[in-house]
């Protein structure tokens, strides 16, 4: 595989039948970066995933990070709630450009941050995701072309970065228990899951 047009982080790929394409699985804390034509997966449930591409050149990305909870009695820096969630952007946005994306031509569109962690809906972990992912691309000037954040359950997204095509999938019925394990701990990746619901296209 030519190394100049992917760039990857602990990454399942697969050939996905159902779409006869070239598939990759973007478990939490992974992204995924190509030029070439295929689809990126990813299951989310308080996490968030941005899918961020060159709309001219079709080079395209996808990342999938939660922010560490902030502890308010803690005399680390402040910046220490946001730099996973920003490490997460800032290395596939380098990525990108490197592979020959121009920043001018970036869009992107981000998903997640479901309420689906019941021990922890005080500290509205996914609000936060959503909001850190908002607030970022506003500040980098990065256009959003879409978004599907927030409400209560968890989602299977598909981006197609050649084309920027996103399907979501929410799933009704799922172990939400198995997320809430595996997105507490941050470095487990999620089963596949009974998936059940409407397809929505970005």
């Amino acid at each position: 595989m030519d190394s100049s047009l992917e760039e990857t982080l602990s990454p399942n790929t697969y050939y996905d039948r159902d779409f006869d394409i070239n598939a990759a699985k973007i478990l939490p804390g992974e992204y995924y970066v190509t030029a070439r034509d295929m689809v990126l997966v990813t299951v989310l449930g308080s996490c968030v995933a941005a899918c961020i591409r060159d709309r001219v050149s079709g080079i395209g990305g996808m990342n999938h990070f939660m922010l560490p909870d902030s502890n308010r009695d803690s005399n680390e820096p402040t910046n220490v709630s946001t730099r996973y969630g920003t490490y997460a952007m800032e290395m596939m946005i380098n990525q990108l450009l490197k592979m020959g994306a121009r920043r001018h031509n970036l869009e992107a569109k981000v998903f997640g941050g479901g309420n689906v962690l019941s021990g922890i809906v005080t500290a509205n972990v996914g609000g936060r995701n959503a909001e850190f992912a908002l607030n970022y691309l506003r500040t980098e000037g990065i256009a959003l072309a879409g978004q599907d954040l927030l409400d209560v359950f968890p989602r299977k997204v598909y981006f197609f970065p050649n084309s920027g095509r996103v399907l979501v999938k929410k799933l009704r019925k799922m172990h939400n228990e198995t997320i809430a394990d595996r997105e507490k701990a941050y470095r487990l990746h999620l089963k596949a899951a009974d998936i059940q619901g409407d397809v929505e296209l970005f």
